[in-house]
């Protein structure tokens, strides 16, 4: 009886995304988060960014993550869902797809979208140390 307490209760618990988002971008090899324009913004390593938060930054109307995406991928993104992808100010013209967490998104596949971004711009040695994709 105790025990579907605890599990109703963890349940309703809400959610928070940029706690969660956090989770996902750190548990990658020597990933760091500093802040940038105001905003936690993840490094892979002493490298490049792989993922930048928009915490309604400007008015933005989502709470979203930016990510650095392969070639094709923004487009066909913003296509297949254009309430969850969408093309970010100031990145967008260099790939970049913006993903929004605040709308109940498939933590899975924000996961995956973050790895890919990471493998697009970390050291190969970094890269190396993450599972082999699929086949």
């Amino acid at each position: 009886m105790a025990q579907r307490g605890r599990k109703a209760a963890r349940a309703k618990a809400p959610v928070d995304p940029v706690a969660r988002l956090r989770a996902i971008c750190l548990a990658l090899p020597e990933a760091n988060e500093k802040l940038s324009h105001g905003e936690p913004t993840w490094f892979a390593g002493k490298g490049k960014v792989f993922a930048m938060l928009d915490n309604h930054h400007h008015g933005a109307a989502h709470l979203s993550v930016w990510l650095p995406a392969g070639l094709g991928a923004q487009e066909a993104l913003v296509e297949s869902d254009p309430k969850r992808y969408f093309r970010p100010p100031y990145v967008g013209s260099s790939g970049w797809v913006g993903v929004v967490i605040d709308t109940k998104p498939d933590w899975a596949k924000v996961a995956w979208l973050v790895e890919q971004a990471y493998r697009q711009v970390a050291h190969r040695k970094l890269v190396a140390q993450l599972p082999a994709p699929p086949a």
